[in-house]
């Protein structure tokens, strides 16, 4: 399956399956369309019975694998209708951030062609539906911060240290894998 961003002008897909599982950092909930994946989201009490689809199934498989250091590059078809073209190009462009590497918002604006539409990435990059697939914990500021993210700084820090443990190491307080 392609990890490619579906775009349209239609109605947003209900969140019709879902599946969660305890993923080393905790419960995470996988929702999906007829056509896609299209939201990753940390729960903390309890969570709905499992009502999955071949994309929720396919999706908990491959981040089992993610988790196990045995994927770097998520295949999941991705349904984002509904959403702002801008936030699509936005999201698209993290798919291109390889596993293991970070970039800034900046160097994010200066790839979607507009250096001053850092703000506009930011959010875009905050309002992700999908992290960890859409790897947005990949972006970090211009001097190297952690920055904020929807899972919450830890949960940041423990995703670059798993990509990349030589960089992100237990002195910065990463949690533990």
């Amino acid at each position: 399956m392609k990890n490619s961003a579906i775009f349209s002008d239609k109605d947003h897909n209900k969140l019709t399956y879902y599946e969660c599982f305890e993923s080393p950092l905790g419960v995470l909930c996988i929702g999906a369309s007829d056509v896609g994946l299209r939201s990753i989201t940390k729960i903390t009490n309890e969570y709905p019975t499992a009502k999955p689809n071949e994309f929720t199934a396919e999706t908990k498989i491959q981040l089992q694998k993610y988790f196990d250091r045995g994927l770097t590059k998520f295949e999941i078809p991705l349904d984002l209708s509904g959403y702002t073209e801008f936030s699509i190009r936005v999201w698209n462009q993290l798919l291109t951030i390889p596993y293991g590497k970070t970039i800034s918002y900046m160097k994010l604006s200066v790839l979607l062609g507009d250096v001053k539409a850092i703000r506009a990435v930011g959010t875009a990059n905050g309002r992700n539906p999908i992290p960890i697939i859409i790897p947005c914990h990949r972006v970090i500021g211009s001097d190297g911060s952690l920055t904020g993210f929807a899972l919450g700084l830890e949960f940041k820090r423990s995703l670059l240290k798993l990509e990349n443990p030589d960089k992100y190491s237990a002195h910065q307080g990463v949690l533990a894998l």
